[in-house]
């Protein structure tokens, strides 16, 4: 059967899910396509059910600092408080019909099944073909990667989708991947009592950020007693009688549970992006500044190939939805694109790291603040840093990473300063109160002079 409308959005993780309800609002006919859960990994595999339990673990981690600061304090870790929490309060079990309704009140019509292009502005999803008088928008996410490793594939391992539906913290646990993913939770669970080891292959923790990000986050996990292997191979798993095994190098690791965090694939492989002169073995598509791939066809998302965060795709939805409407408003711009990883300390970062700004061919200088020299730092007895990467040419502010409790809130005012090109000399003409975090920007300018 053939059905005619104005728009199919493919895949409804917060971006589709975003243009598919504007679209709608705005009076178009619009068909929201999706395989699984309407509103994608992010509620219910991802950033909410995994940010609960970072927040459960770093008050056990305050706890753990009484003796420190306040006293003594007895704590009993329970894992089973905060699976209660996203099971209920966060997911609804894993359904997500308040999300399908939320869709429906727009105005939208939602179909469940694998949409799939077969051609211009058109879709099919199972034995029903939608033909789109406007066009196509394509948001299909990625799915966990799935490691060559020997064995792997035959081990019930958990993926971010497994392990965030867990009643329990294990007894221990390797984690194959020390990117944002990896070193969340690993550190949650080490707090929670999981006797955690991290597997990487790379030469540290959270490669692409800057050096002293990753190296300094490893200093803290060896604090917490959680294992981290760099320049590590993983070249078997095997699993038995409830125990896994890997084969690390030239060592064996014997654990109760395996989590694999290392890396996502795209979703394009069977999207039939062929139909419309597409490669559907690419990393991404390539899109125009308004998310146009083609001639009524729309991506955004991961796939659109400038990162995979859920801001990132919320962002390209409105960009989408202005161009799909014919609407003005600025085209997409990825000079500062913000980021955090929710470890304790936070790490967070916007625009190029000091190593990218130079591969770039910009003159660069850098100004740094540790934080724990920071007054505020200082009481709190917090550890981290503030790095700032500057074009020297234009004197201004390509990129910075900030370490620290709630790195990623102090981040926003220097996301604003790449992102607008404040002049160096205006950053430093600011009056920054005391005694915060956010001073130690002040204390980095200040270090650009030596």
């Amino acid at each position: 059967m053939t059905i005619s409308c104005d728009v199919v959005v493919v895949g409804l993780g917060p971006g589709g899910e975003s243009v598919a309800t504007q679209l709608a609002e705005a009076g178009l006919d619009v068909v929201g396509v999706e395989s699984r859960l309407v509103g994608g990994e992010c509620p219910y595999y991802g950033c909410i059910p995994s940010k609960m339990v970072i927040r459960a673990a770093d008050v056990l981690g305050e706890a753990r600092r009484v003796p420190d600061l306040a006293g003594t304090v007895e704590v009993q870790p329970d894992f089973g408080v905060v699976a209660r929490r996203i099971r209920e309060e966060a997911t609804d079990d894993w359904d997500d019909t308040v999300a399908v309704r939320r869709l429906e009140d727009a105005g939208a019509r939602v179909v469940r099944g694998h949409g799939r292009l077969a051609g211009p502005r058109t879709v099919t999803v199972g034995e029903e073909t939608y033909e789109a008088r406007v066009g196509v928008v394509l948001n299909p996410g990625t799915r966990p990667a799935e490691l060559p490793v020997d064995g792997l594939a035959d081990t019930p391992y958990w993926t971010n989708r497994e392990v965030l539906r867990a009643e329990a913290a294990p007894a221990s646990m390797a984690v194959v991947g020390g990117g944002p993913i990896g070193a969340e939770l690993a550190q949650a669970f080490g707090r929670f009592g999981t006797r955690v080891t991290v597997v990487e292959h790379g030469p540290r923790l959270l490669g692409p950020e800057e050096p002293e990000a990753g190296d300094l986050l490893a200093d803290v996990f060896a604090e917490e007693d959680i294992t981290v292997l760099t320049g590590a191979e993983l070249k078997r798993v095997t699993y038995d009688d409830g125990r896994f095994t890997l084969q690390v190098d030239d060592q064996e690791l014997d654990v109760e549970q395996l989590l694999v965090a290392a890396g996502r694939t795209p979703n394009l492989d069977d999207l039939g992006l062929e139909t419309v002169g597409l490669d559907p073995g690419a990393r991404a598509v390539e899109v125009d500044e308004r998310m146009r791939a083609g001639d009524g066809l729309w991506v955004i998302g991961d796939v659109a190939g400038h990162g995979a965060f859920t801001h990132l795709s919320m962002y390209q939805a409105g960009v989408c939805v202005r161009d799909v409407l014919g609407q003005d408003g600025p085209p997409a711009d990825y000079r500062a694109v913000p980021h955090a990883t929710f470890t304790d300390p936070e790490v967070a970062g916007v625009g190029l790291t000091e190593e990218r700004a130079r591969q770039a061919g910009l003159t660069v200088r850098t100004g740094t603040q540790d934080l724990s020299a920071n007054t505020r730092g200082w009481i709190n007895r917090a550890r981290g840093l503030v790095k700032l990467v500057v074009d020297a040419d234009r004197d201004v502010l390509v990129g910075a990473t900030v370490v620290g409790p709630t790195a990623g809130d102090i981040l926003g005012h220097l996301a604003l300063a790449v992102h607008a090109e404040v002049p160096v000399a205006t950053l430093r003409s600011m009056i920054y109160a005391y005694p915060t975090m956010h001073r130690a920007i002040s204390e980095a300018l200040a270090d650009l002079d030596d």
